[in-house]
């Protein structure tokens, strides 16, 4: 058995921040995430401070317990989980997933509705706590750390939901959850729900919350837990997930911090690394965030009224409840041009908290960073967040030498296309009902390569007439769902830059199966 110490703090006030965005946040409709993506991500939850990080379903495929398992070895601070279904197999793949990891945990759940075991599982109730008991027993013979979930919770029995989390407990549980997994419940039952089971169960044991937001209200719903007793709380990054997505893990960081006058409780989370984290997962989901979303949306520190102007020119606080400085959004103007030198390019990078970079790609973003320079003069904090966030990770097989469009009204689109390529520099042109489709096109010729494109987006990133555009596009090629986004001050070349990153993740084997049926991951 590994030892290991559970995140449960003495400080009745401390909230336990559960990450579940590689989870139950890669169930999100059209997202899938390979194991660089994925390790990326986990790395940059570590940075933002967050307790526990579920890592994924290893008996889904041998590909997830690859990626979990990946994670525990290179992922040290945080307490790295798997989900299992409460079965020896799930419960074998997931200790064998967590097994490296400082901090294993082992995550079992079952459901306990009624629609749910009569329908779904079709057992009774007794034979239901019996399975939660032995998954909870055999868990415990790999690690000292188990959570147990009851899927459902909310439209289950409090009785028996109560009879269940005490069997749990008494197998070895130390931490409990109590899912909303449909998203059903509202603040006044979830908090009455979390103050009859907390009363019930003793005290060490750590209750918590996941929170679906079907009806729009799993914060509002996760927080009331809180005030009946949860002290963990699991959530994603931008509140992706399955259907309408899960609690959004900075709006209720936020919220704790910026009214923890009212609620009296706190989290560890560094907050000026929220902004990142949602830009991170939002390019490598594909997953845009909506301009008005409260916290990392465009719009959240945006101020177009004259009268809210006027107010906040004379004190920030007459419409800011809050700062963009600290969830990490600073807008500062960097003194850098194309006269700038790779000792201040470095240094920039680390002020804006990218102090991680190895060599080989700060070399590559300051090659990018000059191209900026001459083409945009004045270099903004956002312009370089979206050079690193579009940085290249994946191996360069092809690489973008050069490109030029004719297009206009009442003609054709005409794209040539350079590439560097294994067998130098190949060029090919090629016609689209636009300019970026011509410019696929060409790009098709000289790779060979012909994925199916199923989503593209665009978005500014930067403000001005010479803002940068980054743009976004999910394909498919065969089986294997990929994501790519390219930025530029020209939408073409963004999107040309795009779609030879899919190209070279084709040719290095990245990309993510979407898995169905039986082996789908687990929903709590």
């Amino acid at each position: 058995m590994t030892q290991t110490t559970a995140a449960q703090s003495t400080d009745s006030n401390r909230i336990i921040m559960f990450d579940t965005t590689l989870r139950d946040g890669e169930q999100s409709p059209g997202v899938a995430l390979n194991h660089s993506q994925k390790l990326e991500i986990a790395h940059q939850l570590s940075r933002l401070g967050v307790d526990v990080i579920e890592a994924g379903f290893p008996i889904a495929s041998p590909g997830d317990l690859e990626g979990v398992s990946r994670i525990a070895r290179e992922v040290r601070d945080p307490i790295i989980t798997a989900l299992a279904r409460a079965a020896r197999p799930d419960i074998e793949a997931a200790a064998k997933a967590v097994e490296a990891a400082t901090k294993p945990r082992i995550h079992t759940f079952i459901a306990t509705s009624p629609i749910h075991m009569q329908k779904k599982l079709q057992l009774e109730p007794d034979a239901v706590v019996e399975r939660a008991v032995q998954a909870v027993t055999y868990a415990r013979t790999f690690v000292d750390d188990v959570e147990f979930s009851a899927e459902d919770a909310t439209r289950s029995d409090i009785s028996f939901l109560i009879r269940i989390f005490k069997a749990a407990v008494e197998a070895g549980a130390t931490t409990v959850n109590i899912p909303d997994t449909v998203g059903y419940t509202t603040p006044e039952e979830i908090r009455a729900l979390f103050r009859e089971i907390r009363a019930a169960i003793p005290a060490h044991v750590i209750l918590s919350a996941h929170c679906h937001d079907d009806l729009g209200m799993a914060v509002a719903n996760s927080i009331a837990a809180a005030e009946g007793g949860a002290r963990q709380i699991e959530c994603t990054v931008n509140g992706i997930g399955e259907r309408a997505g899960n609690a959004s893990l900075e709006e209720l960081v936020m919220a704790f911090h910026t009214r923890r006058d009212h609620y009296g409780l706190e989290t560890g989370i560094r907050t000026r690394e929220l902004y990142r984290a949602s830009r991170l997962v939002s390019r490598l989901s594909g997953m845009p965030v909506q301009p008005n979303k409260a916290i990392v949306g465009d719009n959240a520190f945006a101020h177009e009224s004259g009268i809210h102007q006027d107010g906040v020119i004379k004190a920030r606080e007459t419409y800011e409840i809050m700062n963009a400085e600290l969830v990490g959004r600073e807008a500062a103007v960097l003194v850098m041009g194309k006269h700038s030198g790779r000792a201040a390019f470095r240094k920039a990078l680390t002020d804006l908290g990218y102090s991680d970079l190895p060599d080989d790609k700060v070399q590559h973003l300051f090659t990018r960073f000059k191209d900026m320079a001459d083409r945009k003069g004045q270099i903004f904090a956002d312009d370089l967040r979206a050079l690193v966030d579009a940085r290249t990770d994946v191996p360069q097989t092809f690489t973008l030498e050069a490109f030029q469009i004719t297009s206009g009204m009442n003609m054709t689109p005409v794209a040539f296309v350079r590439l560097t390529t294994p067998d130098g520099s190949v060029e090919a042109t090629a016609h689209g009902d636009g300019p970026v489709e011509a410019a696929v096109q060409a790009i098709n010729r000289i790779t060979g390569l012909a994925p199916t494109m199923e989503s593209y987006r665009i978005q500014a990133v930067t403000g001005g007439g010479d803002a940068l555009g980054e743009v976004s596009i999910s394909a498919r090629y065969g089986e294997t769902l990929l994501h790519g986004s390219g930025v530029a001050t020209d939408v073409v070349e963004s999107s040309a830059r795009a779609w030879i990153r899919i190209q070279n993740m084709i040719v290095a084997g990245m990309g993510a199966e979407r898995r169905q049926g039986e082996f789908a991951p687990g929903r709590i």
